[in-house]
């Protein structure tokens, strides 16, 4: 485990009392380790001359814009924050990310999909991720107290943002979990690790959704990301009741 210098101290307080969330700072702490690595130098003896060249080498490995605007953001916020370098906040730039058109699947896709989702486990997971709307680590970290069959809703909670909030629960979904939970009887986590005592990995899934496009024969790349925010997203085929 790297030794938490004075330097790295302050910076996570000053993430701390600005109630940036734990996967926040992790993201802001190692980008700024990987850029002072880059230059063998402490971060504090560089400057938004060397964020630039920085930004470029990124740019040049290929990396995604999503990933480079965010180290972009860690960076500001060190200089600008942490070392209280103002002109940082305007000089360290994101770029604008390109548009692409969302991955669209249709009720068949969907239906052949989660039903070729190895285990049944997952596939109620990425199914609730599908029927709820909900991100990855969200459905993750589901516990069997957040859903409340009574007033058909689920409760999210230190969704993004650390923002707790309510999606509605289908009675198609009501009964998929339902079913699942006579299976697994869940304790304290809906969608239990290995050991019962965490909550599932978010990576478990996306493994998951992997083997499911392979052995559905799919010719698109289906994430728990594509499920969330696709087009027929909390809509689920009558076929996958039995799906449990």
């Amino acid at each position: 485990m790297a030794q938490t210098t004075p330097l790295r101290r302050r910076m996570i307080d000053d993430m701390t009392v600005r109630n940036l969330s734990p996967a926040t700072q992790q993201s802001y702490v190692y980008a700024v380790a990987k850029f002072s690595r880059f230059f063998d130098r402490s971060p504090d003896q560089l400057g938004v001359e060397e964020v630039r060249a920085y930004q470029i080498h990124l740019a040049g490995l290929g990396l995604s814009w999503s990933h480079i605007n965010q180290v972009s953001c860690a960076l500001r916020f060190f200089f600008g924050v942490t070392l209280g370098r103002q002109e940082a906040l305007h000089r360290i730039v994101s770029a604008k990310e390109p548009k692409k058109l969302p991955v669209v699947l249709s009720a068949e896709e969907i239906t052949r999909f989660l039903q070729a989702v190895p285990g049944l486990r997952s596939r109620a997971a990425l199914t609730t991720a599908y029927g709820a709307g909900l991100r990855v680590s969200e459905v993750a970290a589901l516990k069997v107290g957040d859903i409340d069959s009574s007033r058909r809703v689920i409760r999210v909670e230190h969704g993004k943002g650390g923002k707790d909030r309510y999606v509605m629960l289908s009675p198609r979904l009501l009964n998929i979990l339902r079913a699942y939970w006579r299976w697994a009887r869940p304790k304290t986590w809906l969608f239990p690790g290995r050991d019962g005592k965490r909550p599932l990995d978010p990576q478990t899934l996306q493994v998951a959704c992997k083997l499911a496009c392979e052995t559905a024969c799919l010719d698109k790349k289906v994430t728990v990301h594509t499920l969330r925010h696709n087009s027929e997203c909390r809509i689920i085929p009558s076929r996958l009741a039995a799906i449990a």
